[in-house]
């Protein structure tokens, strides 16, 4: 099912949660809605499913497969959602968690008690549960619970799957297994997916598309390849990793910014020049290349998947790089040591 977005807003104690936003979800794509908190995300969620009302404005739409469900309640809609903190019934057992939602339906909807055992069942078996399904949600960790609100979710086939923070009361270890599951998961079964997050690293990992949200409003829709490395604006930039940020000018269309070999000027401050640690080069010499930054060694930490390094320029402004373990073996790098720093890419945004 796609789903379609047109000039929503919401208001909150004359505070604006959702902005005037348009937005398209399309069919079978998992899409994360990222951004701090208080941008906007879950109240952009909640409108979705029809567990918030949009304000009446001209114009505004929420359209499902051609049909505007502004109106609709949120059983109407055949969305499933998942809530940060599970919301399992804490008297019923794993197996009666999930039949729930296929109990209450109407008379004329509801399946007979076989095909609800099987569907249970079935799902028991794709979220790898299924020997689990008398025991009480006490006995669970937190991983095996959540994978139970997910097969809840599904469990009424919804056309779309909804889901806040689904991750974000686990430890790290479980949040990663988690999302590399539900990314398998949503290969099998394809059903138009949006969760928030306000974690980086799983929307770059999990999503087909990501949405990221500031103060109500979309900053960049894109893949996580665009988003990461082309990103629209500063804001994009510093919320999607870590970053290192420089004064600087244009001039006859070169970037010169008081790091590159020379002292601060009163027209410095016209751009700012941001790089990525990842993206530097050190040298132990200084290279051809104007675009450089001499600076000293004032940091190393050896531990995890790659070598962070603190640095300090000649502005005394601290400047972290990181290498892998193979480059940072190959250089010899000391504490103190001055050494040459040269970006591979830089983004260059300027001042308001």
């Amino acid at each position: 099912m796609s789903i379609a977005l047109h000039n929503i807003s919401k208001t909150f104690d004359s505070s604006k949660a959702v902005d005037n936003i348009s937005v398209t979800f399309q069919d079978g794509e998992l899409t994360a809605l990222l951004g701090p908190s208080g941008s906007g995300k879950t109240t952009l969620l909640r409108l979705v499913a029809g567990l918030e009302t949009p304000d009446h404005a001209e114009g505004s739409k929420i359209i499902f497969n051609n049909i505007d469900v502004i109106g609709n309640p949120v059983a109407k809609r055949k969305v499933g959602f998942v809530f940060q903190h599970y919301a399992l019934f804490r008297h019923m057992s794993v197996f009666e968690n999930i039949a729930f939602g296929l109990r209450v339906k109407k008379r004329r909807e509801r399946l007979s008690k076989q095909e609800i055992r099987d569907r249970v069942y079935d799902l028991l078996k794709l979220i790898q549960l299924d020997n689990m399904a008398n025991r009480m949600p006490s006995q669970l960790s937190g991983g095996q619970r959540q994978r139970v609100a997910l097969a809840r979710a599904l469990a009424i086939q919804p056309k779309v799957l909804l889901l806040d923070e689904p991750f974000g009361a686990l430890d790290a270890k479980v949040r990663a297994e988690l999302r590399r599951w539900l990314r398998r998961l949503h290969d099998d079964l394809h059903i138009t997916s949006i969760f928030v997050t306000h974690d980086q690293e799983e929307a770059l990992e999990v999503a087909d598309r990501i949405v990221v949200m500031n103060q109500g409003r979309i900053e960049q829709i894109g893949i996580p390849e665009e988003v990461f490395h082309s990103p629209l604006n500063e804001f994009v930039m510093r919320f999607l990793g870590e970053v290192n940020v420089f004064r600087g000018r244009i001039e006859n269309d070169h970037t010169v910014f008081s790091g590159a070999g020379g002292s601060r000027t009163e027209t410095d401050d016209k751009v700012k020049v941001m790089i990525r640690p990842h993206e530097f080069d050190i040298n132990l010499e200084a290279p051809g290349s104007e675009f450089f930054i001499e600076a000293l060694i004032q940091r190393i930490v050896t531990a995890g998947p790659f070598v962070k390094i603190e640095l300090v320029d000649k502005q005394n402004q601290i400047i972290y790089v990181h290498l892998s373990h193979d480059d940072y073996k190959r250089l010899p790098l000391k504490l103190k040591k001055s050494v040459f720093l040269t970006p591979r890419n830089h983004q260059i945004y300027r001042e308001n």
